[in-house]
């Protein structure tokens, strides 16, 4: 069972968010929060798995509360849950440490898939979302790929191998699997190479594999 912490500042959206969960019987709603401060409490006090946040909420907005979550909550993966696609939204939810990013006008299914993946120990990007990360790595390939290729020079052939598979968006499970290893051992090489890249999670580290040109 996947225990999911969900907060939105309209009551409305939260019951439609929890009737589209409902479906899925391995998805539970274990808190709901009203506002950002209140979702960090409810984090502190129930565990979940994965937090989904709004962006916009009064007391702290989201970007707020997954920041404080990542300090005081760390192993409730974040997915920030919004009707805003701004690039600085995206890039912002990005460096403070979110697993993902989704758009409530997207697909329900997205949602639930969105939720499994983060759980999972990977990175979901709505595929609107995504296509706005690739162009903007597209934008600066040039100038970024030279130092995203020093620091990954940095990791050992196999802590490669490992970032060229999290690049691609598989999880744990399914790298190890690729590589014929125990997915303890891939959460060992995981956990190595964001310690080594300087990173915060999975999805600034798939985006150094990108510019470092790990991954097709």
């Amino acid at each position: 069972m996947i225990r999911v912490l969900l907060a939105d500042d309209e009551a409305m959206i939260r019951a439609g968010v929890k009737a589209i969960l409902a479906a899925d019987p391995s998805l539970e709603v274990v808190a709901e929060a009203g506002d950002g401060r209140q979702a960090v409490d409810l984090a502190i006090s129930h565990r979940p798995d994965v937090a989904l946040l709004d962006i916009r909420m009064p007391r702290l907005d989201g970007l707020g509360a997954a920041s404080e979550m990542r300090r005081v909550a760390p192993d409730t993966a974040v997915v920030m849950l919004t009707t805003f696609g701004e690039d600085d939204y995206i890039a912002k939810a990005l460096d403070i440490g979110a697993s993902g990013f989704l758009l409530k006008s997207g697909d329900p299914r997205e949602l639930i898939a969105g939720i499994h993946a983060v759980a999972d120990g990977a990175a979901y990007l709505s595929p609107r979302v995504a296509q706005r990360v690739i162009a903007q790595l597209a934008g600066g390939r040039m100038s970024k790929g030279a130092l995203a290729r020093e620091r990954v020079s940095a990791l050992t052939e196999r802590e490669r191998e490992v970032l060229a598979l999290l690049g691609a968006g598989m999880s744990n499970a399914e790298i190890a699997r690729e590589l014929h290893i125990v997915e303890g051992t891939v959460k060992a090489y995981v956990s190595a190479i964001l310690t080594r890249l300087g990173v915060r999670n999975r999805v600034q580290a798939a985006i150094i594999a990108h510019e470092a040109g790990l991954v097709a």
